[in-house]
């Protein structure tokens, strides 16, 4: 039997990931991306950039049976959202062309979630109509949804997981975001994205029916100064908690696109077991890098 073949469109820390697993499990891995030297050994490497017009045009002739998009986008400005999502989706579908892949995955995010006031949500909840980078977001997932393909959406909260991050080194320094007004954060693992993802993947492979939208989070949303003031204790850093005078973070930094607490019950009914299901045991492992 033939093995099944994956592509990674925007092939980058999370994909390589993914593809990794499944390429350990037989599966044929191609990636997307500038620079396809920094592709592993195995990887079928694809140079383009899937802003451009035409650029993906060949994977019409590669006609690969699943197809996961990482999508990024090309600068923080409204226009480089667009370009990298919406812009990027109608590149891929018509670089297709009359090639049907067996199943599309797009890695989106939970901003597109209308919530801004720290209430939850669900994989069906509304979604926003006040922000315009998410706005691009979900233009580039009706895209895909629109396109009569056989495709899944999976709604990533904050992925973490690498030791030298923004969040480990402004904690280290001692600021730490007072406890009100309350901002709750969602978060999943780098591991646990690569894993839902290959798992999807594989469900997919064996006849197993998706659902069109996945929440992609742990299970445990938390106030931010709670993960910070726990990070703080591991560091050793500064912490209000310890009567330490603590300098303090912007408080309502992610206020306008994260004050929300996600519910991940998609993922569940998966069938997908967290390899991290709460912030401790995520920073702890991640901790332990160093």
């Amino acid at each position: 039997m033939k093995s099944p073949s994956a592509l990674f469109l925007g092939c980058g820390d999370i994909a390589i990931r993914a593809g990794s697993r499944l390429q350990q499990r037989g599966w044929q891995v191609a990636g997307v991306r500038r620079d396809t030297a920094k592709l592993p050994a195995g990887f079928i490497g694809v140079g383009a950039d899937y802003t451009r017009p035409g650029s993906l045009d060949s994977l019409r002739e590669l006609a690969p049976d699943f197809i996961v998009t990482t999508l990024n986008p090309s600068d923080r400005s409204l226009a480089g959202y667009t370009a990298g999502f919406e812009r990027a989706m109608g590149n891929l579908l018509a670089g297709l062309g009359d090639h049907r892949p067996r199943h599309v995955l797009m890695a989106s995010s939970t901003r597109v979630y209308a919530e801004t006031d720290g209430g939850w949500v669900e994989e069906d909840s509304a979604l926003s109509t006040q922000d315009p980078w998410a706005g691009a977001i979900i233009a580039a997932e009706r895209l895909l949804q629109q396109s009569g393909l056989a495709a899944s959406v999976i709604r990533f909260a904050g992925i973490y997981g690498h030791a030298g991050g923004r969040l480990l080194a402004r904690v280290s320094r001692g600021e730490i975001c007072p406890p009100t007004p309350v901002s709750y954060t969602n978060r999943i693992h780098r591991e646990d994205c690569a894993g839902l993802l290959s798992h999807l993947l594989e469900m997919a492979a064996a006849g197993r029916p998706l659902a069109p939208v996945y929440i992609g989070a742990d299970d445990l949303p938390a106030p931010r100064h709670e993960v910070e003031a726990w990070l703080a204790r591991r560091l050793g850093a500064p912490c209000a908690e310890d009567g330490a005078a603590v300098r303090r973070a912007e408080p309502t930094r992610h206020n306008t696109s994260g004050h929300k607490r996600c519910r991940n019950l998609a993922l569940h009914a998966s069938g997908y077991r967290l390899a991290y299901p709460d912030y401790r045991s995520g920073y702890a492992a991640v901790l332990a890098q160093d």
